[in-house]
């Protein structure tokens, strides 16, 4: 039990990932995250920073150029196999039953972020975790026009990839030493990265007390 806890702890550890599987570790990882239903508790912002940060540093065995279009082309994947498995489920992920691996609840929050945003949910969802997972899948399960889903899930991994992979590449190579701060950047980004998702709680919190205030009051 101790050791599968262990390696659960590495496979969400970014730098361990990095240091020990390099490249093709990483465009696993991201092909999970954005596709597979089970893969919304990986690592994505931050492992997409170190991943740049490690390359300029020389701490993985690849070149920017391969890593880059290697993750670029694993997020685009991804989200193709993410709209699939939605498009041929269907209905059926509301209805199945909640396990270690999945959540319905996430599904319903995917839910309320594509009704609120369209398909640019694919896009802007690239960035907030849990949603970057099940975003494609709901795109599936509602049939958004394939060409549109294709143009979405293109232009978010782009912007996904390019922003937070060649920014940490970029201050790698002007400033190595910030390498030393590592785990103060990795927590930086995970707390960026879930402000949204506690937000939209906050606010869905505090729609329901009022709701529930009105009706003590009638």
């Amino acid at each position: 039990m101790q050791e599968y806890l262990l390696s659960f702890q590495q496979l969400l550890d970014a730098e361990y990932l990095l240091s020990h599987g390099g490249f093709y570790i990483v465009c696993l990882i991201v092909f999970a995250e954005t596709g597979l239903f089970f893969g919304f508790f990986l690592p994505g912002d931050y492992l997409l920073f170190l991943a740049g940060l490690f390359c300029a540093l020389n701490k993985i065995d690849v070149d920017i150029v391969t890593l880059y279009f290697g993750i670029l082309g694993a997020g685009i994947l991804g989200n193709f196999t993410g709209y699939w498995f939605g498009h041929r489920t269907g209905p059926m992920l509301f209805k199945r039953k909640d396990t270690i691996l999945f959540k319905r609840k996430y599904v319903i929050m995917a839910e309320e972020f594509f009704q609120k945003y369209g398909g640019t949910a694919l896009i802007i969802g690239r960035f907030v975790p849990i949603i970057r997972t099940f975003a494609p899948i709901f795109a599936g399960v509602v049939q958004l026009n394939f060409r549109k889903f294709v143009i979405y899930n293109v232009l978010g991994a782009l912007l996904w990839v390019s922003l937070l992979t060649l920014t940490g590449y970029y201050l790698g190579v002007k400033f190595p030493w910030i390498i030393e701060y590592v785990e103060y950047i990795i927590v930086a980004l995970i707390v960026i990265a879930f402000l949204p998702i506690v937000i939209a709680l906050l606010k869905k919190w505090l729609k329901n007390r009022k709701t529930k205030d009105e009706i003590n009051k009638q």
